[in-house]
């Protein structure tokens, strides 16, 4: 550890996920509460941070593609030390660190409680350093530098995952399931309602299985009960639902608290059983399709999920199969992604091997299906009422809402004409005046 406290100004690059947009809020406050200044615009800082996601090959791409251009300032900026953080690094670690000399400090996911420290170490040092420790414990979040609209912000209920996918790399990455104490989770929801936060977003890779590692009776459903308690919440958002978990408790409590939206966030990722059984998913077709009907019949609620084309051994039949699945489903919100096969997986080496050109057009003609279906339930939305937030206005001024049938940066928006300033920081009623593939139109009532 450094014994010199250097005084600079540091800058935080966010890419992936959500989970990982907390890591980098904890990072800016962890470096604002050492007395470090944060700047907006990297190009002014004298640290730049990219906290990198490595899911998929687009993603790395992406994070190697930002380092690079983040390099660039020592030369046309301020700044003196790059820093790679997160789940780049915590996977690829020494291999990353010998191709990218650019690079001066590399930590992992446990790093983000002594950033400070890492940093006046590596300023200290004068030399490179690569921190990635095995992802274990909790990161220990003390607090956070809200980057978002201020109307929402995400609550992270717990780190890594323990479902084992064929497809996903991020048990190597993060570790297993761990959940965070409640309490903790509390205080930290008491907190962002303070800061303004209307809706809070709870995210984990398995948002389900929040609690069940914790004992003693703790469960999502319990958590959700205490949150909706506290003063000042507008309303609460699940993302990440496995259909395993969903169980009759946690879906009568989302569908009757008034402070939780009505939205389900599912990923399927396919029906056909021969692949979800390779996938090592734990729902076959006739669970998942029982589900979908059990959501809609007994239920008033949005759903979304995800999907993967292209996956090991996904022949024509099997496609049909899912593409059929779109239409009958009819689900108000979905993403697809092409396979990207990922080192360390058990899908990495599995055959037959859908090719790339394939896999892509698949995702194509599903999100066709998707777009006409979103169309459809959209313009069925005309001259119905929402009570939205404002997430802030458009290039063109509209104000960009969202009813509790809408999570912000994957489904789309109700855009209303008005004022920001009047709108950010408060619930108000919508009508909804027109519509088009994924957006609708509005006027405040």
């Amino acid at each position: 550890m450094s014994s010199i406290r250097h005084e600079y100004s540091a800058a935080v690059v966010m890419l992936g996920c959500p989970k990982n947009d907390v890591d980098a809020e904890a990072m800016l406050y962890r470096l604002r509460e050492a007395g470090h200044t944060i700047e907006a615009d990297p190009a002014q800082a004298d640290v730049v941070i990219v906290n990198t996601c490595g899911f998929i090959k687009d993603a790395k791409q992406e994070s190697v593609n930002t380092l690079l251009e983040m390099a660039e300032l020592k030369k046309t900026g301020s700044c003196r030390l790059l820093v790679a953080s997160g789940c780049l690094p915590q996977r690829y670690r020494q291999e990353l660190f010998d191709a990218m000399p650019e690079v001066d400090l590399m930590i992992g996911v446990n790093e983000y409680a002594r950033v400070d420290e890492l940093i006046d170490e590596a300023l200290d040092a004068g030399s490179r350093m690569l921190r990635c420790g095995e992802p274990a414990g909790l990161p220990g979040v003390s607090g956070r530098v809200l980057t978002g609209p201020g109307s929402y912000a995400y609550l992270k209920v717990a780190e890594g995952c323990s479902n084992r996918c064929a497809y996903c790399a991020i048990p190597e990455i993060r570790g297993p399931y761990r959940s965070r104490p409640e309490q903790e989770l509390l205080d930290e929801a008491k907190w962002l309602t303070e800061q303004g936060a209307l809706e809070f977003i709870l995210v984990a890779q398995d948002t389900t299985r929040y609690g069940m590692d914790l004992g003693n009776g703790h469960s999502l459903a319990g958590l959700l009960r205490k949150l909706v308690k506290i003063d000042g919440l507008g309303r609460l958002r699940l993302l990440y639902c496995y259909p395993e978990l969903l169980t009759d408790e946690l879906l009568d409590l989302v569908a009757g608290e008034d402070k939780i939206c009505g939205y389900i966030d599912v990923p399927l990722q396919h029906i056909d059983d021969g692949v979800l059984k390779r996938m090592n998913r734990k729902s076959g077709e006739a669970q998942i399709r029982a589900l979908v009907e059990k959501l809609r019949t007994n239920y008033d609620l949005t759903l979304r999920t995800t999907l993967i084309t292209g996956f090991p051994g996904e022949g024509e039949e099997e496609y049909r199969k899912l593409l059929a699945f779109v239409g009958e489903a009819r689900f108000d919100h979905l993403g697809v992604f092409a396979f990207s096969p990922e080192e360390g997986t058990a899908a990495f080496r599995m055959k037959p091997r859908v090719p790339v050109r394939v896999a892509n057009e698949r995702r194509h003609n599903i999100m066709a299906v998707q777009q006409q279906i979103s169309s459809e339930i959209l313009a069925g939305k005309v001259g119905n009422t929402y009570q939205v937030i404002c997430d802030g206005a458009d290039e063109s001024g509209m104000l960009v809402c969202r009813s509790c049938g809408q999570s912000p940066e994957i489904d789309g928006a109700i855009l209303v004409e008005g004022n920001p300033e009047a709108a950010m920081g408060r619930l108000f009623n919508v009508k909804i005046t027109g519509s088009s593939e994924y957006d609708m139109r509005g006027m405040e009532i």
